[in-house]
C-alpha cells in the first residue's frame, strides 16, 4: 500500500555513503504519478512536450504523463508489447518493441521507421533497451525475454542468441558488438562515452552490471565486472548522472525494490525506496534533476541534486 511521505527529509531515501548527501534533496519527496499498469519499463523524457513516455509492456501500451496537468494518457496502443525508448540527438523517439521484435523510430509527422529487425538476415529476439550516443549511433541489447511467453510479447523461436548491437547513423547498418552475456537488459554510457555499461540480468549467482571500454566509438573490449549485486538483488534498467554515478532499477524484495546508486567505482552510495520493484528510469524536467521511475505498477517521480546526461 502506497503512503505518501508528509514529512522531510524522506526516509525511503537513504545514504548508503556520506558521499550521497550531496546528491540527496532534502526537501524532496517521493512521489507516485500514477498506478494501474502490469509492468512499466521504458520511461524518457520528451522535454519539448513536458511529458514522459513509459510503457506499459503487458498492456501493449506506451503512456503519457503530463507535467503541467498531471493527467495520463495512451500516447500509442497498440505499442507492440513496447519496452525500453529514448530520444535520439535530434529528438525522435526510438522504441524497442518486443512482440514485433524490432527498433524503430517515431518520426516528426508520427511515422515509423524500422531501424533494426534483423541481423545477418535472422530476426531479433525482442529488443529490449536502448541508448543513443553523441555521435547518433543507435545501442540495443536483445534478450530473448518477449518471446518467452504470451504476456510480454509471443512465444516464439530464437534465431540468434542474445547480444549487443549498434546500428551506424550512416548507413543503417546493424552490427554486434558484444554477446555472451546472460540475458543483456539495461545500458548506459559514461558521460564521456568511453565505457558502456550492460547489465547481466540473467547471471549467475549473482546479477552483474558489466562494463566496456568503448574502442574507435564503434566497438567494444575489455569486458569485465562493475558492479556484482549480491544474492537476491536484481538489476533492471538505469541512468547516469553527470558525475558518472548509475542509478540502477533494484530489486526484488522489501529491502531492495527501489533505485540503487553507486558512484564511477562501482560503490554503492544510496537507495530509494519504493513499494514495488523498479525496471527503469530516467531523468527530466527543467533542469535534468527530477528522477522518473517506472516501478511495476506505476509511475514515481523525485527530485535530486544532480542532472541526467545529456541523451539519457
Amino acid at each position: 500500500m502506497w503512503e505518501p511521505n508528509t514529512r522531510y527529509p524522506d526516509p525511503a531515501v537513504r545514504d548508503l555513503d556520506p558521499s550521497f548527501a550531496r546528491y540527496h534533496l532534502q526537501l524532496a519527496s517521493v512521489e507516485r504519478l500514477y498506478t494501474g499498469c502490469r509492468w512499466s519499463e521504458g520511461p524518457v523524457w520528451m522535454g519539448d512536450h513536458r511529458c514522459v513516455l513509459w510503457s506499459d509492456i503487458p498492456n501493449n501500451r506506451i503512456l503519457r504523463w503530463d507535467e503541467e496537468t498531471g493527467t495520463v494518457s495512451v500516447f500509442r496502443k497498440p505499442s507492440n508489447n513496447a519496452n525500453g525508448n529514448t530520444r535520439d540527438r535530434q529528438g525522435r523517439l526510438v522504441t524497442c518493441e518486443h512482440d514485433a521484435r524490432r527498433v524503430t523510430r517515431t518520426e516528426y509527422d508520427g511515422s515509423i521507421t524500422v531501424l533494426a529487425d534483423r541481423f545477418e538476415g535472422k530476426r531479433l529476439n525482442s529488443p529490449n533497451d536502448v541508448v543513443v550516443k553523441s555521435d547518433g549511433s543507435v545501442w540495443f541489447t536483445d534478450p530473448v525475454f518477449g518471446i518467452l511467453h504470451w504476456y510480454e510479447g509471443h512465444q516464439d523461436v530464437s534465431e540468434v542468441p542474445p547480444a549487443v548491437y549498434r546500428i551506424d547513423p550512416h548507413t543503417g547498418a546493424v552490427a554486434k558488438v558484444a554477446d555472451g552475456i546472460p540475458a543483456p537488459n539495461g545500458l548506459a554510457f559514461s558521460p564521456d562515452e568511453n565505457i558502456l555499461y550492460v547489465i547481466a540480468s540473467r547471471a549467475e549467482p549473482n546479477r552483474l552490471v558489466l562494463a566496456y571500454d568503448v574502442v574507435d566509438g564503434v566497438r567494444l573490449a575489455r569486458e569485465r565486472v562493475f558492479i556484482d549485486s549480491g544474492p537476491g538483488a536484481t538489476p533492471d534498467g538505469f541512468r547516469v548522472d553527470v558525475d558518472g554515478n548509475l542509478w540502477c532499477g533494484w530489486g526484488i524484495g522489501p529491502e531492495l525494490d527501489g533505485v540503487r546508486v553507486f558512484n564511477p567505482a562501482g560503490v554503492p552510495i544510496g537507495h530509494i525506496s519504493l513499494p514495488e520493484r523498479c525496471a527503469n528510469l530516467c531523468f527530466g524536467g527543467r533542469y535534468r534533476n527530477r528522477l522518473f521511475m517506472a516501478a511495476a505498477h506505476g509511475l514515481y517521480s523525485l527530485y535530486v541534486c544532480t542532472q541526467g546526461v545529456a541523451g539519457g
